[in-house]
């Protein structure tokens, strides 16, 4: 294959569809597997949340989600359990989302 086909290709609109369909898949893979935590309680909240929410946040509210992940399931139980508060506005926003989907 040529250069120039491999530019072809990158520019068609349907090859970059695709190549983001895939990419969205692969990422939500990754996200359900880091959902996936040591406390069923969290399990429940995030799992749902990526199947049926994560894709109609903004992008900046799927970065806010992404990083909450990565934090540590006892701080993640008292967010959201009410516990203790979140100092991170961004966070402490997404973990009120969170939980007022699952109060609805």
């Amino acid at each position: 294959m040529s250069a120039n086909t491999l530019n072809e290709n990158s520019n068609n609109p349907v090859t970059k569809n695709e190549n983001s369909t895939s990419l969205s898949k692969v990422n939500k893979a990754r996200l359900k597997w880091a959902c996936r935590r040591g406390m069923l309680e969290l399990d429940v909240l995030f799992t749902p949340f990526v199947d049926e929410a994560y894709d109609d946040l903004s992008t900046q509210d799927q970065f806010t989600f992404e990083r909450l992940l990565t934090c540590q399931d006892p701080e993640l139980f008292a967010w959201f359990m009410g516990h203790e508060v979140c100092e991170d506005t961004e966070l402490n926003a997404m973990v009120q989302h969170i939980l007022k989907r699952v109060k609805v």
